[in-house]
């Protein structure tokens, strides 16, 4: 597999010498739903994960929760309740939201507060190593005091200007140092340190649970674009400060999601939680239109794009109910029909490899669902006339080992009262007989009162299939 390496700035192999990866990613701060523009990076590195696992790699994965900030602070005495109580709340709001789009649980998600022990420590550490000095109960990181700074973002230092996220204070020696400890004020949540009681900075608690959780030196660190400079630059500074090693061999960023070609951020109130996109378009529909582009490409998020990924995924539900229908219906699973049979088979199996090799080639989705396409383009060839059994039990398996992987796989739709699958295939059998009897009238009432509830015939070659509408 060949992934970008933002820290290069080109595409590597990549590899691992004891079959486990080791990858971390920036997770939410949590006062808030999470917004399409964040669920792409959660959606993304999830799908990476689920790839490597795929691929026979042991991955443990870490995506951290800030749950102290300036903005859960904010937010604690906006709702008139504690910041834990604030933190509470969104994280089960978060794990609805990514159920929904189908990411999975991480190996683990640690708060930022559950690691002030290790924060503390590490500050410590680069004090005493003269990266990091106290000013009036805050403690800074000396940017200039690490000689790599700059690196990630491809600046040199003297070019560099003072990130969104770092204050400029006349109590700091240099507008590019930025904060590690920041001194208590009244109100607001503390621990005791060394230096004074405070809270900890917003990058040095990734440092902290990297280190905790996967070691010193890791595989993967990935987050959004608009982490690299000053996030993830700093996380780098104070993580090979103190520990005096690489921190991460390599760095994936997603691309940006657009509205009317800007960033969608919550600063710039043009965003949409994924809770509101998903009342309207559903939660599949969002992580479809996330894994349809590249990860290095910004998207434009629009009502039409997921309408388009609504109707993309009707055809893959469309392909699936068929294929489990006919699964069902054909006994002879021993042979093919003909040898021209075989060759079609043979022909959209051969796009397991295709779409294994799209994925390698720095972890392209896009092409991997578009392989997919076209693999259900073929499986609808096949199925259209009469086939084997043998033929729809390959062809399902391979679309099914793809679609689940992928995580677009149609939802298990709830029964509804009597008409569960067993009763909706009794129909079936009794329009058919009905049919065969000529008793056209029963017929056509039995395909209207499914109709009725939601449910469409289709009569094929190889007997009646039925979706739903």
């Amino acid at each position: 597999m060949r992934l970008f390496n933002s820290l290069t700035g080109k595409k590597e192999e990549f590899t691992v010498n004891d079959n486990k990866v080791r990858m971390y990613a920036c997770g939410p701060t949590v006062y808030n739903y999470f917004h399409v523009g964040n669920a792409r990076c959660f959606v993304l590195f999830d799908m990476l994960r689920r790839y490597f696992e795929y691929r026979g790699y042991e991955v443990t994965f870490v995506q951290n929760f800030t749950d102290i900030d300036d903005k859960m602070i904010k937010r604690a005495a906006e709702e008139n309740t504690t910041v834990s109580a604030v933190a509470d709340k969104y994280i089960k709001e978060y794990f609805i939201d990514a159920k929904g789009l189908g990411v999975k649980p991480a190996s683990f998600h640690p708060r930022a507060t559950e690691n002030i022990d290790e924060i503390i420590n590490i500050i410590q550490t680069l004090i005493d190593k003269g990266h990091a000095y106290v000013s009036n109960g805050d403690v800074y990181f000396s940017a200039r005091s690490f000689c790599g700074y700059g690196k990630l973002s491809k600046t040199d230092i003297d070019d560099l200007e003072s990130g969104a996220r770092i204050d400029v204070s006349e109590i700091k020696k240099d507008p590019l140092d930025f904060a590690l400890w920041k001194a208590y004020k009244e109100g607001e949540p503390f621990w005791e340190a060394p230096w004074g009681k405070g809270r900890p900075g917003w990058h040095i608690e990734c440092s902290a649970m990297v280190n905790k959780y996967l070691g010193k030196t890791i595989d993967i660190h990935c987050g959004g674009a608009d982490l690299s400079f000053p996030h993830h630059e700093n996380e780098i500074a104070q993580s090979e400060a103190c520990f005096g090693c690489e921190f991460s061999r390599f760095w994936l960023h997603n691309g940006y999601i657009n509205v009317n070609n800007q960033k969608m951020s919550k600063s710039l109130g043009n965003f949409f939680t994924v809770r509101d996109a998903a009342a309207e378009y559903g939660y599949d529909a969002i992580r479809f239109f996330l894994l349809s582009a590249h990860y290095k490409s910004p998207v434009n998020y629009s009502a039409d794009t997921l309408e388009q990924s609504k109707s993309a995924l009707q055809r893959l539900y469309n392909c699936e109910d068929n294929l489990k229908q006919l699964s069902g219906n054909l006994s002879d699973v021993s042979a093919y029909l003909d040898e021209d049979e075989e060759v079609k088979v043979s022909k959209a199996l051969a796009y397991k490899e295709k779409f294994i090799e799209v994925m390698d080639d720095d972890f392209n989705t896009a092409d991997g669902i578009s392989v997919i396409f076209e693999l259900v383009r073929d499986i609808n060839a096949v199925i259209s006339g009469k086939c084997s059994g043998k033929a729809v039990n390959e062809l399902y398996s391979l679309y099914n080992e793809l679609v689940t992987l992928m995580g677009l796989k149609k939802p298990e739709k709830e029964s509804s009262g009597a008409l569960d699958d067993d009763a909706i295939k009794a129909l079936i059998d009794e329009r058919a007989a009905a049919k065969k009897e000529k008793n056209y009238k029963r017929a056509d009432e039995i395909r209207e009162y499914l109709k009725s509830n939601g449910i469409i015939l289709e009569d094929t070659k190889n007997g009646t299939t039925y979706k739903y509408e």
